[in-house]
């Protein structure tokens, strides 16, 4: 899953993503692939149909940031993508990672265990468990004592009833983990669980369309084999001092139960 021209492919999936209707263009004609074409790309974003060929093609490297500006006005990025973009044109710095790896700073470990009500856990680039309190072990004990999110939800079985929406997660891991990839280059659990993962095509299939977005907020309801439905409410934050590791703290919604 090595690619030398990570930006070329990256305009080449996100543009065969984007409708004709939704960039203001008339989708009739004889169109053979999905999306858009080269042309109407170079077109909408004010640049000449040749110059974006060779951006695709990996034969130019060196776009300016009013390039990656108009490509991001016309794929219509968000925050993150837009970002993404950025780093892969070699614009914006990635991340540092922390030196203590996989270490979790005490001071942390003290925090999730003041959160008895909750799920709480850190969380690494690569989305291995590396600690969590009582509530948050309880609730992943399922899949072991320290598992990976990615591989979770793409080859354990358990996986495909435990979490309730199911490609909602998954979706949401992958374009999570092309963001930590781009933050963090060649870093090599991320490396790692994305070779490991190459020959599961529900796993391969989302990693090509090249989505990117990092964890938000949101509500998740899990079916515990011990605990039954739950319902939590998500939080995602940086651990500012450990680039790359990331706390997560699911509260439980009002009537559900908290998991033991």
């Amino acid at each position: 899953m090595t690619n030398t021209n990570q930006l070329g492919q990256f305009l080449r999936a996100r543009r065969a993503q984007v409708e004709p209707a939704a960039a203001g263009l008339f989708p009739g004609g004889d169109r053979r692939v999905p999306g858009l074409r080269r042309e109407e790309v170079a077109v909408l974003a004010g640049v000449s149909a040749d110059y974006y060929a060779r951006l695709e093609q990996g034969r130019e490297r060196h776009p300016s940031p009013q390039i990656l500006d108009a490509l991001a006005r016309t794929f219509r990025f968000d925050t993150d993508t837009r970002a993404h973009l950025y780093r892969l044109a070699g614009l914006t710095t990635g991340l540092v990672p922390a030196p203590a790896g996989d270490i979790v700073h005490p001071a942390l470990l003290t925090l999730m265990d003041a959160f008895p009500h909750a799920a709480a856990y850190v969380l690494g680039p690569a989305f291995d468990v590396l600690a969590a309190n009582r509530p948050g072990a309880a609730l992943l004990a399922p899949f072991g004592p320290r598992p990976n999110m990615v591989r979770v939800l793409f080859t354990d079985p358990l996986a495909r009833t435990f979490f309730d929406d199911w490609p909602f997660a998954a979706d949401a891991v992958v374009h999570a983990l092309r963001l930590n990839a781009g933050l963090l280059p060649n870093h090599p659990a991320i490396r790692t669980v994305r070779d490991d993962l190459a020959g599961c095509p529900d796993f391969t299939t989302r990693w090509d369309r090249q989505g990117v977005g990092a964890l938000l907020r949101t509500g998740k309801t899990f079916h515990h084999p011990a605990e039954g439905r739950l319902d939590l409410t998500y939080q995602t934050f940086d651990v500012r001092d450990a680039p790359g590791q990331q706390l997560q703290v699911g509260t439980f919604d009002h009537g559900t139960r908290t998991c033991r």
